[in-house]
């Protein structure tokens, strides 16, 4: 859900709702940033052993 056409997200909004609509693209858009920061955390537990 990237790249999404004006068209498409009309085309949802109508048959979905747009409440649905808006949960979806913000449970995708959370869920990379979610996922970058998990890999951070684990990035940084990982810098924060080997300095002890």
């Amino acid at each position: 859900m990237d790249e999404i056409s004006i068209e498409s997200m009309v085309s949802l909004i109508s048959n979905l709702g747009f409440p649905v609509v808006l949960v979806i693209y913000l449970l995708v858009r959370f869920e990379k940033k979610i996922s970058d920061l998990s890999d951070t955390i684990k990035e940084l537990n990982e810098a924060i052993r080997k300095r002890k």
